[in-house]
Protein backbone atom coordinates (compact mmCIF):
# COMPACT_ATOMS: atom_id res chain seq x y z
CA UNK A 1 0.00 0.00 0.00
CA UNK A 2 1.69 3.42 -0.79
CA UNK A 3 1.68 6.19 1.87
CA UNK A 4 -0.99 8.58 0.26
CA UNK A 5 -3.22 5.67 -0.01
CA UNK A 6 -2.93 4.71 3.77
CA UNK A 7 -3.47 8.43 4.94
CA UNK A 8 -6.72 8.67 2.13
CA UNK A 9 -7.87 5.49 4.44
CA UNK A 10 -7.16 6.72 7.70
CA UNK A 11 -9.04 10.14 7.28
CA UNK A 12 -12.15 7.67 7.20
CA UNK A 13 -12.89 7.41 11.39
CA UNK A 14 -13.98 3.64 10.81
CA UNK A 15 -10.97 2.87 8.90
CA UNK A 16 -8.72 4.13 11.41
CA UNK A 17 -10.75 2.77 14.04
CA UNK A 18 -10.55 -0.26 12.61
CA UNK A 19 -6.40 0.11 11.79
CA UNK A 20 -5.82 1.15 15.86
CA UNK A 21 -7.57 -2.12 16.74
CA UNK A 22 -5.54 -4.35 14.02
CA UNK A 23 -2.57 -2.64 15.97
CA UNK A 24 -2.83 -4.76 18.89
CA UNK A 25 -1.48 -2.32 21.17
CA UNK A 26 -3.80 -1.97 23.95
CA UNK A 27 -1.04 0.55 25.75
CA UNK A 28 -1.38 2.93 22.61
CA UNK A 29 -5.13 2.22 22.24
CA UNK A 30 -5.48 2.83 26.20
CA UNK A 31 -3.77 6.57 25.73
CA UNK A 32 -5.60 7.11 22.49
CA UNK A 33 -8.44 6.34 24.62
CA UNK A 34 -7.43 9.27 27.12
CA UNK A 35 -6.66 11.64 24.70
CA UNK A 36 -9.79 11.28 22.49
CA UNK A 37 -11.94 11.91 25.35
CA UNK A 38 -9.32 15.08 26.27
CA UNK A 39 -10.49 16.84 22.86
CA UNK A 40 -13.92 14.94 22.83
CA UNK A 41 -13.17 12.58 19.98
CA UNK A 42 -13.91 8.95 19.60
CA UNK A 43 -10.77 6.76 19.04
CA UNK A 44 -11.88 6.45 15.28
CA UNK A 45 -11.92 10.46 15.25
CA UNK A 46 -8.62 11.00 17.05
CA UNK A 47 -6.63 8.79 14.39
CA UNK A 48 -7.80 10.22 11.84
CA UNK A 49 -6.87 13.70 12.83
CA UNK A 50 -3.71 12.48 14.16
CA UNK A 51 -2.81 11.03 10.80
CA UNK A 52 -3.91 14.32 9.29
CA UNK A 53 -1.89 16.38 11.31
CA UNK A 54 0.88 14.31 11.32
CA UNK A 55 0.59 14.70 7.11
CA UNK A 56 0.36 18.29 7.68
CA UNK A 57 2.36 19.66 10.68
CA UNK A 58 5.24 17.22 10.91
CA UNK A 59 9.06 18.80 10.44
CA UNK A 60 10.98 16.94 7.90
CA UNK A 61 13.31 14.92 11.11
CA UNK A 62 9.25 13.58 11.78
CA UNK A 63 9.35 12.56 7.97
CA UNK A 64 12.96 11.55 8.05
CA UNK A 65 12.11 9.30 10.56
CA UNK A 66 9.23 7.76 9.47
CA UNK A 67 11.00 6.95 5.70
CA UNK A 68 13.59 5.25 7.92
CA UNK A 69 10.98 3.19 9.91
CA UNK A 70 9.18 2.06 6.79
CA UNK A 71 12.15 1.37 4.57
CA UNK A 72 12.97 -1.75 7.87
CA UNK A 73 9.45 -2.80 8.88
CA UNK A 74 8.19 -6.00 7.46
CA UNK A 75 4.36 -4.29 8.14
CA UNK A 76 5.43 -0.22 6.66
CA UNK A 77 1.58 0.20 7.62
CA UNK A 78 1.45 -0.76 10.83
CA UNK A 79 5.06 1.36 11.49
CA UNK A 80 3.27 4.39 9.88
CA UNK A 81 0.23 4.25 11.73
CA UNK A 82 1.96 3.47 15.33
CA UNK A 83 4.44 6.53 14.85
CA UNK A 84 1.63 9.00 13.54
CA UNK A 85 -0.08 8.24 16.68
CA UNK A 86 2.70 8.80 18.89
CA UNK A 87 3.71 11.66 17.18
CA UNK A 88 0.21 13.54 17.66
CA UNK A 89 0.18 11.66 21.39
CA UNK A 90 3.54 13.98 21.91
CA UNK A 91 1.88 17.05 20.14
CA UNK A 92 -1.47 16.99 21.88
CA UNK A 93 0.33 16.01 26.01
CA UNK A 94 3.07 19.06 25.42
CA UNK A 95 1.89 21.81 27.29
CA UNK A 96 0.45 24.68 25.14
CA UNK A 97 2.65 28.15 24.95
CA UNK A 98 0.90 31.38 25.70
CA UNK A 99 1.69 34.20 23.85
CA UNK A 100 4.32 36.79 24.59
CA UNK A 101 5.71 34.07 27.04
CA UNK A 102 8.96 32.49 27.13
CA UNK A 103 7.91 29.32 28.36
CA UNK A 104 9.97 29.16 31.21
CA UNK A 105 7.56 28.60 34.03
CA UNK A 106 5.57 31.00 36.67
CA UNK A 107 7.32 33.97 37.12
CA UNK A 108 9.33 33.59 33.60
CA UNK A 109 13.37 33.62 33.56
CA UNK A 110 15.79 35.97 34.25
CA UNK A 111 16.45 36.99 30.46
CA UNK A 112 12.25 37.44 30.27
CA UNK A 113 11.27 39.59 33.13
Amino acid sequence: MQLGALLNQLSDEGDAAAALEALGDVILLAEIQAMGERHEETPGEYVANASRRFAARADDEDWLALMTAIERADDPARVVLGRMLRWALAQDAAPVPVAGSCGCGPGGCDDHR
